[in-house]
């Protein structure tokens, strides 16, 4: 059974932002909203979750994890450079190997996740 929508309000309290920040997502993309009835924005529960990384089934030891959309994939020769802009306030850039990118599928518009372990930066859809 899908969630119930959430207010504005209500999804910015659960992800830790202003309203005004909210307001500020959605118009540049980087939340998705809809608009009840009365054309007040509300949040799909799953765009909550989303944003907040709600845990996965993902059994991985890596704790550092930017969410975000993939912006921009380069590849040349064996590797490819993958650019994501999160929703914290960060960009990551990420040399990973060609294979690896194709293996994903990772093309611009997409969300993504980057795993930050030490100084290696790994992309997981």
């Amino acid at each position: 059974m899908p969630k119930k929508p959430l207010s504005a309000s209500e999804a910015a309290r659960r992800l830790g932002i202003s309203l005004d920040t909210l307001r500020r997502w959605d118009r540049q993309g980087r939340i998705r909203t809809e608009r009840d009835a009365a054309n007040r924005r509300i949040v799909p529960a799953a765009e909550v979750e989303r944003l907040r990384g709600a845990p996965e089934e993902h059994a991985l030891s890596a704790r550092n994890r930017f969410r975000g959309r993939i912006l921009e994939v380069r590849v040349e020769g064996l590797l490819a450079q993958v650019e994501l802009e999160t929703t914290e306030p960060a960009r990551v850039v990420a040399v990973i190997t060609r294979e690896a990118a194709e293996q994903l599928g990772l093309e611009p518009g997409q969300d993504a996740t980057a795993l930050v372990k030490a100084t290696s930066v790994m992309v997981e859809r």
